[in-house]
C-alpha cells in the first residue's frame, strides 16, 4: 500500500526550542510520508537560518516575513532586505504575516500592524510568492484588507484559521486556502464542524505550527471520527456514539 504523502503548510523548525532537533524531526517526519515544510520567518533575526536550511534541505519551503509581534523590532532596511530575501530564493514564499488584536498582539500598534503586513502581503503579490497570513480576534480587519489588495493568483495561507465560516466564500473567492493546526481543538466542537463543512475540501491545508499548536491532550467524542483506525480502542466509546462526529468528513 501506497504511504499518503502529506505536506505540513505552516511550521517553525527554526525556532529555538527544537532547532537542535530538526535534522532528526525532518527525518523522522520524511519516514512517515510528510514530504514538504513551509519554515516560516518570524523577523530579520531568522531569515538567515531559513533560507539555510532551505537550503540544507530540499524539502523545506523558506518563507520570510516579519510576524505582527515583531513589527515593532524592524529595522529601518527591514523591507529591502525581505525583498532581497525573496528574490534571491526563488521558490519561498511570504511569511508569517498578518494582524493580531490577541493578549499579546494587542501590545503592538495596530496602525504599525496593518502597514507592515500590507507592505508585505503587496510584496507577495508582485512576486507572485504565496503567503501564509496569522490573524488573531482581527478578520474584521483582515478580509477588507484583501478585498482591496486582491485577487491573490499565487495563493494566500490562513494559517491556524479560527475565522467564521460566514467569512470562508469572501476569502476564497480572493485565492486564500485555509490551513488548520491543533488550535482548532481549542474552539467548542459544535462550532469548529460547523466552520469546517463551509470549506472547500480543495482548500483545506494542514500543519503543525511547530513547535506549537499541539492539540488538545484529551478530546471529546465531538472530536472523534467513528471507526477512524488511528483513534486508541479505548477511546472508540468515548462518550457514547461517535456518528453524531462523522459528519465532519461528509
Amino acid at each position: 500500500m501506497n504511504m499518503m504523502k502529506l505536506f505540513d503548510a505552516h511550521c517553525h523548525l527554526q525556532d529555538p526550542r527544537i532547532f537542535s532537533k530538526a535534522p532528526q524531526l525532518i527525518a523522522t517526519a520524511l519516514d512517515t510520508g510528510i514530504v514538504r515544510f513551509a519554515v516560516n520567518g518570524v523577523s530579520e533575526k531568522d531569515w538567515n537560518l531559513v533560507k539555510q536550511m532551505g537550503e540544507d534541505y530540499p524539502c523545506v519551503i523558506p518563507c520570510f516575513g516579519v510576524h505582527p509581534w515583531y513589527v515593532a523590532e524592524r529595522s529601518p532596511n527591514w523591507f529591502n532586505t525581505l525583498k532581497e530575501c525573496l528574490e534571491s530564493t526563488p521558490t519561498a514564499a511570504v511569511g508569517e504575516i498578518g494582524l493580531d488584536k490577541g493578549s499579546r498582539g494587542k501590545e503592538i500598534d495596530f496602525t504599525d500592524q496593518i502597514e507592515v503586513f500590507r507592505q508585505q502581503l503587496q510584496l507577495a503579490k508582485e512576486l507572485k510568492r504565496p503567503a501564509s497570513i496569522h490573524c488573531v480576534r482581527a478578520f474584521g480587519d483582515l478580509l477588507p484588507i484583501m478585498k482591496s489588495m486582491g485577487p491573490f493568483p499565487a495563493g494566500v495561507i490562513l494559517h491556524s484559521y479560527l475565522g467564521s465560516g460566514e467569512m470562508v466564500p469572501e476569502f476564497a473567492k480572493l485565492g486564500a486556502y485555509f490551513s488548520f493546526s491543533g488550535f482548532l481543538m481549542s474552539l467548542e466542537a459544535r462550532k469548529a464542524k460547523k466552520m469546517l463543512k463551509t470549506v472547500p475540501s480543495e482548500r483545506i491545508l494542514l500543519e503543525s505550527d511547530a513547535p506549537d499548536a499541539l492539540p488538545k491532550s484529551e478530546l471529546g467524542s465531538m472530536f472523534l471520527v467513528d471507526g477512524d483506525p488511528s483513534i486508541p480502542e479505548e477511546l472508540q466509546g468515548q462518550g457514547g456514539n461517535l456518528s453524531a462526529s462523522s459528519d465532519l468528513t461528509q
